[in-house]
């Protein structure tokens, strides 16, 4: 069974985050196998990134969600590596401006949404907006609510005009993140990472954790599915990923464009 049918939550069930292990790693038996199924799978996303570019027709969206101190800096980091940056585009969505507030929610996400043959990566994103502004109460029930279906309409929208779209929730444990964030306090080189308003949304685990399971449960389709990564080792996390955007783009099986003319009658002189 391929990687991504193991960890592709399936739409319409029940999603309990305490059923998924932070700790395991199915379809991958040890830190060495990991590392060696990440370095082979840049490898093949490159060749891939290079036919989707070349074909022009589709785009790819890949949107990384955890708790603070998940992993999405550091997935990004590694099994991006590979990628030319010519065909493909980080963002980082922080707390919405004073020009994004004055729009509707997604307005600042389709704006950014990658174009054909381009792969979009989303550091946070529109699931922000289930949340975070739930758990903080920045916003009433009776609005974020609402936002599932907005979010499943947006999405729809995107596949329908040839977007493939990723969803990765990066899944550790409260232990692991309390380590994690320790590590950063002890680090100097570190401490930039450091907000003390994290320990604050780490007194919300609980809230966000229910969060998650309903935005996921309600926001996993088959047009854009749901991956949950058991994520407190950082080898597994990788591979894992990197393993699942190989199966599904190689599933994509993108073609190069045939020349507009006769390439037999082409001399080179």
């Amino acid at each position: 069974m391929k990687l991504a049918h193991k960890l592709m939550v399936k739409p319409g069930g029940r999603v309990r985050l305490r059923d998924y292990d932070p700790d395991a790693t199915p379809g991958i038996d040890d830190k060495d196998q990991g590392k060696q199924a990440l370095a082979r799978n840049v490898e093949k996303l490159a060749h891939l990134q290079y036919r989707l570019y070349a074909e022009n027709r589709r785009s790819v969206l890949i949107i990384f969600q955890a708790m603070d101190a998940g992993g999405k800096d550091g997935v990004i980091r590694h099994v991006m590596s590979g990628l030319n940056p010519q065909g493909c585009r980080v963002i980082a969505f922080k707390a919405p401006n004073t020009e994004e507030l004055a729009r509707d929610f997604l307005w600042r996400i389709h704006h950014v949404v990658p174009r054909r043959g381009q792969i979009g990566i989303f550091n946070r994103s529109h699931y922000e907006d289930v949340l975070a502004v739930r758990v903080k109460k920045l916003a009433p029930k009776s609005v974020w609510s609402r936002r599932f279906d907005h979010i499943n309409d947006f999405e729809r929208l995107l596949a329908d005009n040839g977007t493939r779209i990723l969803k990765f929730f990066l899944h550790i444990s409260r232990d692991e993140q309390l380590a994690r964030l320790r590590k950063r306090l002890e680090d100097p080189r570190k401490h930039w990472k450091f907000d003390p308003a994290d320990l604050e949304d780490r007194k919300r685990w609980d809230d966000y954790a229910a969060a998650y399971e309903e935005a996921i449960r309600r926001c996993c389709t088959s047009d854009a599915p749901w991956y949950v990564i058991p994520a407190n080792h950082k080898w597994y996390r990788n591979a894992a990923v990197s393993q699942i955007l190989v199966e599904t783009l190689g599933e994509m099986r993108m073609k190069f464009p045939k020349p507009a003319f006769d390439v037999s009658k082409i001399v080179l002189e």
